[in-house]
């Protein structure tokens, strides 16, 4: 792998919030906050000067989550809390989760990226406990791949192309390339096809 990503310092909490408002706080009047509970995109309001990511007890992983879905956004969605979007909640059915992991697809795959680029530890969420075993996590993982390697070909939207480079700058990489997601995606779909197995092995 051209850039070693491990060995360079991952990107903590506190330099996340700062590198994401350098990089947006004037430009699209957003700042990254650390929440208490559980994540949630606010719009500026009356009370509130600027659009709000907040992310989860101060988790990098749900930072670069909510980051990802932000950087999908479009400009009216920005204006809507959370987006505008419905959430179904855990316990979902098979088609449920399959519909879920439809839309999740996308924004796993820039916070993929993301992580790649702030040296963090990156696995799918399915994010279904109650609902029982309905996922194949290593079919999915494989669609996370896929997409974001297609990003990587075809272009990644704008805002998460700048904060990617801004993450590699920060820890003093070189921007990543398409080699490099080709390295890290066969690390994680093996590591996946592991976690699968054993899996299995303590279900037989």
């Amino acid at each position: 792998m051209s850039n070693t990503i491990q060995q360079q310092q991952n990107i903590q909490a506190d330099q996340m919030i700062r590198l994401f408002n350098e990089c947006f706080m004037e430009s699209e009047n957003t700042v990254l906050v650390k929440g208490e509970c559980e994540p949630i995109y606010r719009p500026a309001s009356n009370r509130r000067p600027y659009h709000e990511v907040v992310f989860a007890h101060g988790f990098v992983r749900s930072a670069l989550h909510e980051i990802a879905h932000w950087t999908l956004a479009g400009r009216v969605r920005r204006h809507l809390l959370d987006y505008g979007y419905w959430y179904a909640p855990d316990g979902r059915t098979a088609e449920q989760q399959a519909r879920f992991e439809q839309v999740e697809v996308s924004p796993q795959a820039i916070e993929w990226l993301l992580s790649l680029a702030a040296g963090v530890a990156f696995e799918v969420s399915v994010d279904n406990l109650a609902g029982g075993d309905v996922s194949d996590r290593v079919a999915f993982t494989q669609a996370v791949i896929s997409r974001a390697s297609l990003r990587m070909t075809q272009g990644l939207p704008p805002r998460a192309e700048q904060f990617m480079h801004a993450l590699c700058a920060e820890r003093g990489m070189m921007p990543l390339t398409l080699a490099d997601i080709t390295y890290a995606g066969e690390q994680l779909i093996a590591n996946e096809r592991n976690r699968a197995a054993l899996r299995n092995e303590a279900a037989a």
